[in-house]
């Protein structure tokens, strides 16, 4: 099987695989910790956190913040449930790969491949679905640690530097769970480039390349970031 495999993956097979890796791995750390981060809207994002939890405080009845964090949270699991979908109906393909190959085989533009690079290819578009599922499923559960602590969060009447102090920790939790939804997100977009393999190398590495603008356009050129910045 592994020297069938071998025969069968191309250079520009590699070629894509490598550059897509590249791109998911190196996009993710330059949008989070890179040299501009702070002025992306993950940066952004984070001083309103920090306004949100400071007004929270100020506030003897938090009402609104609770149902906030409950839509965050049912924005989180409406993606973890897709992403259990998606996995089950991989799996499904899996089982019925012989089918999904003669379909295929019958568009126009697809290069042909045998069975094994046909799992390899469903094996990756399953390992990004899996790790999404496993950011969603995280965030989720640190939006809960969020209601727990906007619960025991302090009154107004508490010390300034101890509110202070909480705002900081609730704005720090509430970053984390949105890093983890985005990173999940992130995954969404790459596994749609991934799922242009199936019909060439090449188009899945041009499909790559596009996916990268797109995010950081979305991420550090968008009028949303304008907005946010003003």
């Amino acid at each position: 099987m592994i020297d069938s495999l071998t025969r069968q993956i191309s250079l520009p097979d590699t070629l894509a695989v490598v550059w897509f890796m590249a791109c998911w791995v190196g996009y993710g750390y330059f949008s989070e910790y890179g040299p501009i981060a702070r002025r992306g809207l993950i940066g952004i994002s984070h001083g309103y956190r920090v306004g949100w939890a400071r007004q929270m405080l100020a506030r003897e009845v938090r009402i609104v913040d609770s149902a906030l964090v409950g839509n965050l949270m049912t924005s989180v699991s409406f993606y973890a449930n897709t992403t259990i979908y998606i996995i089950a109906g991989l799996m499904a393909v899996l089982g019925t790969l012989d089918t999904a190959i003669s379909v295929a085989e019958g568009l126009p533009f697809t290069r042909a491949a045998g069975r094994e690079l046909w799992e390899v290819k469903l094996l990756l578009l399953l390992g990004i679905f899996v790790f999404a599922y496993f950011k969603f499923t995280w965030a989720l559960r640190q939006f809960n640690l969020l209601s727990i602590l906007i619960g025991a969060a302090p009154m107004p009447s508490t010390d300034e530097a101890e509110r202070e102090r909480f705002a900081g920790k609730l704005a720090a939790v509430n970053t984390l769970a949105g890093d983890e939804f985005n990173r999940g997100i992130r995954a969404y977009y790459f596994g749609l480039a991934a799922l242009s393999w199936f019909v060439q190398p090449w188009l899945f590495l041009a499909v790559t390349t596009v996916i990268v603008a797109v995010l950081y356009r979305r991420d550090f050129a968008s009028r949303t970031l304008s907005v946010l910045r003003d």
